[in-house]
């Protein structure tokens, strides 16, 4: 199956875009999915069709779905929901409250990869398109399954093992005092066998033959800057980022005298796209007229976006990831495109290496050829992030940091 999530600051066109991608593909004859993972779905709206949690026909070969994250939820963390409900009863909430509580927040954005996993493990579609959330919701939904991992090691593991040892010997006396039972074995595995689940995905996500991203962006400063950190973002957890789709480029037959700055603007801001984002590929699209909704106006913007290409092949192939040996000990490569070096901080502790930009952070579990070694120092190589490894610091290079 290949994997296409579509994302993009909210209102830059990025559910049309998937519906037309989707379009194109069940064209060109592979059975073709194209799924709203967006809280706030639009994909029905844009076919005009009416769309539910389960894949419903579009036309020969198209299928959609907008994802319901309370069915959903039911079919997944059920057992888990009705166990923190009775908790939340037993110390004095009612039903309602109880049962509203017991969703946690985010819980939707993990239902969303599950979702993607169980279609991709099922395998009855040939290109999966996702119309994600907008880039802040894709960001925290795409590093899931590396942040995940690491509660899941430090925490829940250790914890489960102590929970399960002492409740033959708490049970007795916990009982009756606190109105619920404590887990037992099948409840405490239902989250981990969820992260499992998700992990498996993590690795699907970071197959660059398998998954690509496709940046949608409008010629505006503010929706540029945050395509830019976007890709950022994504090259750090190490996935691929194939193509960028500038939507509502003002056309140049516009000669209406109201559009004369947003023209310049655009003309500015679209070569700053196409430098910015350089070497990847960059699609304009057209500010349409009227809005595009229904399959009729979808197949215009699909001629256009696409014309005879196939859109399931791999726009562009880059290593966002790389270890070499070097004549000290190793570097290790990360591709951060448009980062300047003063956002950047690392650290290493043990077996993991901590990397934060802004406000996202990265903890990487290192191979086993650098876990026993020392960090010396990094450097900016154009738009590559090099953190040297050494065994031996010397006097002038720290070491962890």
């Amino acid at each position: 199956m290949r994997l296409i999530l579509m994302t993009g600051k909210g209102g830059v066109g990025k559910t049309s875009m998937a519906a037309a991608t989707g379009l194109r593909c069940a064209e060109l004859g592979y059975k073709t999915l194209v799924l709203s993972t967006d809280p706030a779905h639009s994909l029905a709206d844009s076919f005009d069709l009416p769309l539910g949690h389960e894949p419903e026909k579009v036309c020969e070969n198209l299928y959609g779905a907008e994802l319901d994250v309370l069915q959903e939820l039911e079919e997944n963390w059920g057992s888990v929901k009705r166990y923190i409900t009775e908790v939340l009863q037993a110390r004095g909430l009612d039903a309602v409250q109880a049962e509203e509580l017991a969703i946690l927040p985010g819980m939707d954005e993990l239902f969303g990869l599950v979702r993607v996993f169980r279609h991709h493990r099922e395998g009855k579609y040939d290109v999966l398109v996702i119309d994600s959330a907008p880039t802040g919701t894709a960001l925290r939904l795409l590093s899931i399954p590396e942040v995940g991992g690491w509660y899941m090691r430090k925490l829940y593991k250790p914890m489960e093992k102590v929970a399960l040892y002492l409740r033959p010997l708490v049970e007795p006396v916990f009982r009756p005092l606190a109105g619920f039972s404590l887990p037992d074995k099948a409840l405490m595995n239902v989250p981990y066998e969820f992260y499992e689940k998700i992990e498996e995905l993590g690795r699907i996500l970071c197959d660059h033959s398998v998954t690509s991203v496709r940046l949608v962006t409008n010629p505006e400063k503010m929706v540029i800057k945050e395509s830019l950190r976007a890709h950022a973002y994504l090259s750090l957890y190490n996935i691929s980022v194939d193509l960028v789709i500038a939507n509502r480029i003002i056309p140049p037959e516009v000669a209406d005298p109201y559009f004369v700055y947003w023209k310049e603007n655009q003309r500015l801001y679209r070569q700053e796209i196409i430098d910015n984002f350089s070497p990847l590929p960059v699609k304009e699209v057209p500010l349409y007229s009227r809005e595009i909704c229904g399959l009729e106006a979808l197949g215009k913007l699909k001629e256009f976006l696409y014309h005879d290409e196939d859109p399931s092949q791999v726009y562009y192939h880059q290593q966002t990831f790389q270890v070499r040996q070097t004549d000290e000990g190793f570097a290790l490569e990360l591709h951060l495109p448009g980062i300047p070096k003063e956002q950047i901080s690392l650290g290493k502790s043990g077996d993991e290496l901590h990397i934060r930009i802004g406000n996202h952070r990265r903890n990487m579990v290192l191979p086993q050829s650098l876990a026993t070694l020392q960090t010396a120092g990094a450097e900016i190589d154009g738009e590559r992030l090099v953190i040297r490894f050494v065994e031996n610091p010397g006097e002038n290079e720290s070491g962890d940091r």
